[in-house]
């Protein structure tokens, strides 16, 4: 479904100089709600164009996913003619997205304390591995790495088995959604103030923030948790379970829910049983009332049961895999699908009663817009 007005940040010009994904899907969430977004790449483009297969003229999947409602612009920044069209656009631009190391900004004239005086107004957002200093200031950081040295590893994982990447680079995507926060956050300011300021979001500093309540827990405790599967460590039963046909997933978070679990599997021992009476003592004998939620899901199928109990007011889900998820009713009853031409995506999921977002230009073609570099104009909202 594809929507067309004015946008929450419509008259916002970004300068996205980012690659890779925490700053594009940055700058796609601020593209989404109406900011012009110019997308300035290296001559060979974005890395995450090679990122495939699958690929679509010339551009990997992965790089549509983060990349829509942009103009391209390729610039090679070691030239001094580029660089001098970059600061030209920069004259009336009101946030710059940059992911580059301090060494390569400080060479090219573009490091945050050398644009400050020259562009008081501009909001400057680095994305970065660790920060400019510090132990590893300065040093390159991708998502699994900072998976790994973040402790995210640590607690993903089947029980007793070894720590697991997550599936999805999560790091890299709060990275940006919090960058996209933080820029938000520092244009309300310069309306006060008439100063833009410099953001920075770490990728180290993301991956802590996402371990709650792991973290939580230890600062309290100070054991060291591990892997348990889909298990949470504070609630139970909050984990995947088997049923006759596929599997699923409980998130029951206090005993009235737990009674309702059980009257609809006709349980009613377990609501009973003393050792599952409260959240604690249930996750204290987790174990054993697996064993007895599954011998009493073992005639069922995941998926009428599932939407039984959400009926009922029971958090829960078969386990669905990408394609399942997708083809949901309320998938498409939530307009989580956008289609442009050819291109498919998921939409933003920030919806705004006055100002929705829109969806007005496809991922580009590198340097697609770079004839207009002269006489770039606002993006007015319409589809190429």
């Amino acid at each position: 479904m594809t929507h067309f007005n004015p946008g929450a940040l419509r008259g916002i010009r970004v300068l996205d100089l980012s690659r890779v994904l925490g700053g594009p899907y940055c700058t796609q969430i601020l593209g989404d709600h109406g900011a012009d977004i110019i997308k300035i790449e290296p001559p060979l483009g974005d890395e995450t164009r090679t990122w495939g297969p699958p690929f679509h003229e010339g551009s990997a999947a992965y790089f549509e996913g983060a990349n829509r409602n942009k103009r391209s612009i390729a610039l090679d920044l070691n030239q001094s003619g580029d660089r001098e069209r970059l600061m030209e656009l920069m004259q009336g631009a009101d946030v710059l997205v940059q992911n580059f190391k301090p060494r390569s900004l400080l060479r090219w004239g573009l490091h945050p304390d050398q644009l400050q005086p020259r562009f008081p107004r501009l909001v400057q957002c680095w994305i970065t591995g660790f920060g400019e200093d510090g132990p590893l200031g300065g040093l390159p950081g991708y998502d699994a790495a900072l998976q790994a040295m973040t402790g995210l590893m640590s607690v993903n994982g089947e029980r007793g088995g070894d720590p697991l990447r997550l599936g999805v680079p999560i790091i890299d995507l709060v990275t940006g959604i919090n960058a996209a926060l933080g820029i938000l956050l520092a244009l309300r300011e310069r309306e006060r103030s008439g100063r833009g300021q410099l953001i920075e979001s770490a990728l180290f500093d993301n991956g802590l923030s996402l371990l709650h309540p792991f973290i939580a827990n230890y600062f309290r405790n100070q054991q060291v948790p591990a892997p348990a599967g889909s298990a949470h460590p504070n609630i139970s039963p909050y984990d995947s379970f088997r049923t006759g046909h596929g599997l699923l997933f409980l998130a029951v978070g206090n005993t009235p829910q737990f009674q309702t679990l059980c009257s609809v599997l006709q349980a009613d021992s377990l609501a009973l049983d003393e050792r599952f009476a409260s959240n604690d003592l249930r996750n204290r004998n987790r174990a054993a009332l697996k064993v007895e939620l599954e011998h009493h899901l073992a005639g069922v199928h995941a998926q009428t049961i599932a939407e039984q109990l959400l009926r009922h007011g029971v958090p829960c889900s078969a386990v669905n895999n990408i394609e399942q998820a997708l083809q949901h009713p309320h998938t498409d009853h939530r307009g989580m699908v956008v289609a442009l031409e050819d291109y498919r995506g998921i939409a933003a999921p920030i919806k705004l009663g006055l100002s929705p977002p829109s969806y007005r230009r496809a991922p580009p073609r590198l340097n697609q817009h770079g004839p207009d570099i002269d006489w770039l104009t606002a993006d007015e909202g319409e589809p190429e």
